[in-house]
């Protein structure tokens, strides 16, 4: 198993294939997702790998974080998130993970936050039907009607399908396949739609219903400054300019 990367959604696309056919993408974008810690099985309890992406401004990290960068030497992170990894997966701290951890034509699973619709009634939020169009119903045509019993039960059991929030909730979509990726400019192409809005953050990891395939980078792809190449044999590593 390896591991996951955060990636931002910039929004959706297509791409148009030898045939002529169009085939609709989200486009993920990698920008400086980095190894910043590891979590080991004699200190932690459990192994993975914390990981963290975007440009945070050093006045909004707490003096205890941005020591934790620090060690890492590592620049401040706006999103952090951890992924469980065997201890032989783990990759340096340090690492920047590219676009081309990911082969085209594998299927990953993806975790976002959905977008928020605020207070909803019932047929938008449960697909309810509705009351009658006539015949005694005046007003409350879009209402979900009775709720409970009188005598018996007497209450509204919870969980019931009811008008209320609607949206902000984390959902996972399985088997996307990714279609193209471009290293250069960290982006991500996989076909269809990604939970959430323009902008946020999502998890990208390989599909736990679908075999990896054989040319899978192991552990993955990254780039390292000043890298050893003995630190990550099945790795490829490349050298930053600068």
């Amino acid at each position: 198993m390896r591991s996951g990367v955060i990636a931002q959604k910039v929004g959706m696309t297509r791409v148009f294939t030898d045939a002529g056919e169009h085939v609709p993408v989200t486009v993920l974008k990698l920008d400086g997702c980095q190894v910043v810690a590891h979590r080991t099985e004699e200190k932690n309890g459990y192994t993975s790998m914390q990981l963290g992406i975007g440009r945070a401004k050093v006045k909004n990290v707490s003096k205890a974080e941005r020591g934790r960068f620090a060690v890492a030497q590592v620049e401040p992170k706006m999103k952090l998130a951890e992924f469980r990894v065997p201890a032989d997966k783990l990759l340096p701290v340090g690492a920047e993970i590219t676009a081309d951890h990911f082969v085209v034509g594998q299927f990953v699973d993806v975790t976002g936050t959905t977008m928020g619709k605020g207070f909803a009634g019932p047929m938008k939020r449960w697909n309810f039907g509705g009351l009658r169009a006539t015949h005694g119903v005046s007003v409350s045509h879009r209402s979900h009607g009775s709720t409970g019993g009188r005598q018996d039960p007497g209450k509204t059991f919870k969980n019931k399908k009811m008008a209320g929030h609607m949206g902000t909730d984390r959902v996972t979509t399985l088997n996307l396949r990714v279609v193209q990726t471009d290293v250069e400019r960290g982006l991500i192409l996989v076909e269809g739609a990604v939970p959430g809005v323009a902008g946020n953050w999502i998890f990208v990891r390989d599909a736990i219903k679908k075999a990896l395939p054989k040319d899978a980078p192991m552990p993955g792809k990254f780039r390292v400054a000043n890298a050893n190449t003995e630190a990550a044999p099945a790795a490829t590593v490349e050298q930053k300019e600068g």
